[in-house]
């Protein structure tokens, strides 16, 4: 089973965020953590944002 990854312009683009602020929520605990994809490449899964995006609409 395959699921979507995210790269940061795709997640800066799709919760309106700026890298700094997606980092520094990232540090507090409150974003979701990226996978790696690569020796330098990073990820976020789409199931992980998708939950991020809900919990944020519900507060």
């Amino acid at each position: 089973m395959s699921q979507k990854l995210f790269r940061r312009t795709e997640v800066e683009a799709l919760t309106g965020l700026s890298r700094t602020t997606i980092y520094d929520l990232m540090h507090e605990g409150r974003f979701p953590r990226p996978v790696r994809i690569g020796k330098r490449a990073v990820a976020w899964r789409e199931a992980d944002l998708n939950e991020w995006l809900e919990n944020l609409e519900a507060a």
